[in-house]
Formats: structure tokens, sequence, C-alpha cells
């Protein structure tokens, strides 16, 4: 699709919107239609660089932009707890991001206006307004809405009457022993070569935990995983009903889009 530089500009009466999703192999951008979530250019991909630095990461954030010739505000969806802008965890990127100020450096770097926020947060956010989580009539679903990503980690993103509580980082509750997501995220199910039965039942055994904990009306379930969920899903049994993701690998890039949007 063709490139715009028209920023967070109308055109045909179109809101247009600039998101990034970082992850720890990629980083993807693209400019999203603000009405209706759909992505209005190419999802541009730029390997996420070794050491994940913070200089080294805003340089490919700069090349991201560069490519879509973006020059107003954007959003960044990024794999940490992120309070105001500065970094305030560091459980899958370099260590060397704790206590950063992200959006400084990152706007300070491209000359835009970057508003970060974690990476699940992002991926509710898009859920909450055009996907699973959206009532017909365009609102969030009323009650507690729990979006969990399952990828190299697990994320979390909670809804309370449509409004986010940021930075659960449920991923990181203690289970068995364990953090929670080194035996039920995606990466784990490769790593250990497990079944879809088995990783499901690791899954279950998650959200179970979860549900005691908040008592949910509804999980949505996004990451890798969500593209596949007859393999899985049929598996789960519990209370609360659990609901596949719909926005897939646009809702970081939409939901960061939306957030710097909607940023007071």
């Amino acid at each position: 699709m063709a490139r715009t530089s028209l920023g967070s500009a109308n055109v045909n009466d179109t809101q247009l919107g600039f998101g990034i999703d970082i992850g720890g192999s990629g980083m993807k951008a693209a400019i999203v239609d603000l009405t209706t979530g759909e992505l209005v250019s190419d999802r541009f991909r730029i390997d996420t660089p070794q050491p994940a630095t913070p200089d080294a990461m805003a340089e490919v954030l700069c090349e991201l932009i560069a490519h879509h010739e973006w020059s107003g505000p954007l959003g960044v969806a990024f794999p940490a707890v992120v309070r105001q802008g500065v970094v305030g965890s560091a459980a899958n990127i370099d260590k060397s991001w704790i206590d950063v100020d992200a959006d400084a450096l990152f706007s300070a770097a491209s000359g835009c206006d970057v508003h970060m926020l974690n990476d699940a947060d992002a991926a509710g956010i898009a859920e909450m307004q055009f996907g699973v989580g959206a009532l017909a009539d365009g609102s969030p679903r009323p009650g507690v809405v729990m979006m969990l990503t399952f990828g190299t980690g697990i994320g979390s993103g909670l809804f309370v009457d449509g409004v986010l509580v940021p930075n659960t980082e449920l991923g990181h509750l203690e289970l068995d022993g364990y953090d929670a997501e080194s035996k039920a995220s995606a990466k784990a199910r490769e790593r250990e070569e497990l079944s879809w039965k088995d990783w499901a039942s690791r899954v279950e055994h998650y959200l179970s935990h979860v549900e005691a904990l908040f008592s949910p009306d509804l999980f949505i379930v996004g990451g890798g995983a969500s593209k596949k969920p007859d393999k899985w899903l049929p598996y789960i049994d519990i209370a609360t009903p659990v609901l596949p993701a719909e926005m897939a690998n646009n809702s970081g890039i939409v939901g960061a889009a939306l957030a710097a949007h909607d940023r007071p």
C-alpha cells in the first residue's frame, strides 16, 4: 500500500495513527485507521537488534518511522512495565532498559511525540475496541475482562468496565514455585516440544489460578497460539468463558496507535 506523510491528519474523513509493536525477535510498524482498526499501510518489520539496548532500538524505531514517512504522534507497545514512559521491568528485554525514560529517548531520537505502553495492554486496547472485547455497538464489554497473550512470555491486560488497569504483568505470578510464564508460555511449549493437549493442561492450570484471583467475566487469549484455537482451546475447561483474540498480529500496533491518539 502507499505510504503517507500526513501524520495524524484526517484524510477523506479517515483519522490516522501510527503504532509500533516491539517484540523479542522483531519490531513492527504500520499506519492505522483509528476508526476501524485496520492497517492502511504495509506492516513493516525489522529484526530486534541484539543486544536490544535502548540506543540500538531507538535506531530501528527511527528506520520504521522513516519507512512510513510518518511525522505525527505515535504509540509503542513494549514488553515491560511502563509507568509515565519510564521502563520498570526487563524480564524479556535487555536489563539496560531499567529506569530509562523511553518516551523521552524515543521522542528525542525520532523528533516525534512518542507514547510508550506495555505490549499486552496495547493488545487489549485494540481487542476491546475492535475485536472480541467489543460489543455490537462498538462499546467495550462491561465487567472484568482479562487479555492474555501467549508468546515468548505471558502478557496480561486487565479491563474493568472498559477501563485499563495497566502493567498487571500476570505472566510473572508464582505458580507451583515457578514463574508462570516459564511453564505455560508458547515459548515453553516449543522449547519442551509439548503436544497441544499437554500445553493446554498447563494453560488451564494457569487460567484457573488467575480466575481464582480476579473472578473475570471473560478471558481473551492472544499471541501466536490464538491463530490455532482449535488445537488447544477445546481442552480448556474452566468456569470463565475463554475466547480467541480477533486482532491477531495487528493488535499491538493498533492498540499503541489508539493509546497515543487518546493520550491526555
